[in-house]
């Protein structure tokens, strides 16, 4: 999706993702994200939207961001009023995004 707002040039992608293990069993599920960045100056700078195993979130508040090695992280506050820590690979072309945490701020975790 393209935009154009007040002169400047804005654009939205939908970003690579993968499964993600949640736990450590063998029986654990996995769990699909898929992550729509802004992409501004430069590509992927940050995540606007998420969906996780079908269900959409929609990013309302940047709180962190931090890079490592080879990876960069964003911890946002979604509509749902949790935080989730997403992770994008910026070692690959593609930059694969993962799920790395989650707190559900409604029982304090």
């Amino acid at each position: 999706m393209l935009g154009d707002s007040g002169g400047s040039f804005q654009a939205l992608f939908i970003c690579r993702a993968r499964a993600v293990r949640f736990g450590f069993g063998d029986g654990d599920a996995e769990m699909k994200v898929e992550v729509v960045c802004y992409s501004g100056y430069k590509g992927d700078e940050r995540p606007v939207r998420f969906r996780l195993d079908g269900q959409d979130y929609f990013v309302e508040e940047l709180l962190d961001q931090w890079y490592g090695l080879q990876d960069t992280f964003f911890k946002v506050r979604a509509n749902d009023g949790n935080d989730y820590i997403l992770r994008r690979r910026s070692s690959v072309p593609e930059g694969e995004w993962s799920l790395e945490s989650f707190r559900d701020i409604r029982r304090g975790g």
